[in-house]
């Protein structure tokens, strides 16, 4: 016997309930393996700028923008998706949005590559845990967002923490705070934008083009530049920058239009797990009692972020899912021809 419109909506809603998201479920791996592949490769990332070396971190971040648009440009030129560009062109408003999220991610860009060549990943991880509640509070502030009872706790918990660190410091935890207030801030330009990511990514990179070619022919006139001066195996590596940039953007980018936004979300702390990690275990850096208290009144914030995050995000599908059924329910029912 056919189903009917119910008995398909209740299996449709079955499945919401498991996963989330009405997606074959190849696609729903595939989207995992890609949400992996990108939260992984900017976790990992740590390991490769300390290769870049003896290049400073500004010569680092140079070449970053360099290359990073000369990647994104060819792979939009394969894919022809260049009708963007023009409409863009005639938005003096979205132009202007581009130009700040370039200039805030810049910043990000640059205070996270000194942060790691100079042995403060652990510091640099931390800005990654807070930037979600640095999000939240710039929406309420900014936004005029109305936040729950536990957003309103992980919020205060974050301020805490901030406050440990900075007592056992003896000072802000500043590469945390800047990191996280650069990539928030970012993230609420990218929200106004409502621009592709390669084509965000080309048209900021755009944006930095020039200085950046700038400095770096500044520098060879000056006879300072690292670029070509270490042998092919460096310079290939300074122009590798621009893969670390757009490919896990790629990956991510297949991952948000095949994985729940929720999962996603969970996702995020992959990267700056890893990368306290790395700086534990791998670059042995001092975690003195004060950092680790820090450290737990984040990961404490966090998880009552997450909770309530997944709990209303389960609400609002029940509900959802309610409505829908009600409605099919209690819909007129066409009459029937009459029998011939």
């Amino acid at each position: 016997m056919t189903a009917g419109p119910l008995s398909r909506y209740r299996r449709r809603g079955r499945g919401a309930r498991r996963g989330g998201a009405l997606k074959p479920s190849g696609e729903g791996r595939a989207g995992l393996i890609y949400g992996f592949a990108a939260y992984g490769m900017w976790g990992l990332v740590p390991l490769f700028w300390p290769l870049l070396k003896p290049a400073g971190a500004l010569e680092i971040l140079a070449h970053r923008m360099v290359w990073s648009l000369v990647l994104v440009g060819l792979v939009l030129l394969v894919m022809r998706r260049w009708a963007w560009a023009g409409e863009l062109i005639r938005q003096p408003r979205k132009l202007a949005l581009i130009t700040v999220a370039a200039t805030v991610i810049t910043v990000n860009w640059g205070v996270y590559i000194w942060a790691v060549n100079s042995g403060q990943v652990v510091e640099a991880s931390l800005g990654y845990f807070i930037n979600p509640l640095v999000t939240i509070a710039m929406g309420v502030l900014l936004l005029k967002e109305r936040l729950r009872p536990a957003q309103w706790t992980a919020v205060g918990i974050g301020f805490a923490a901030v406050l440990v660190l900075a007592i056992g410091y003896g000072q802000p935890p500043w590469i945390s705070l800047t990191l996280a207030f650069s990539f928030a801030t970012y993230g609420l330009v990218k929200k106004k934008l409502n621009l592709g990511g390669l084509e965000s990514l080309a048209a900021e990179t755009a944006v930095q083009f020039l200085p950046a070619l700038g400095y770096l022919l500044w520098l060879g006139s000056r006879g300072e530049a690292a670029f070509g001066a270490h042998g092919a195996g460096h310079a290939a590596l300074l122009a590798a920058t621009g893969v670390v940039t757009a490919l896990p953007l790629i990956c991510f980018g297949a991952a948000a239009i095949r994985v729940p936004l929720s999962t996603l979300g969970l996702l995020q702390y992959l990267a700056p797990v890893f990368q306290f990690l790395l700086g534990v275990w791998y670059f042995h850096e001092a975690m003195p009692p004060e950092r680790w208290a820090g450290f737990a009144l984040v990961w404490l914030a966090l998880t009552a972020l997450t909770w309530d995050a997944l709990r209303t995000a389960r609400k609002n599908r029940s509900e959802a899912l309610r409505l829908a059924v009600q409605a099919q329910a209690t819909a007129p029912v066409p009459p029937r021809e009459p029998a011939a």
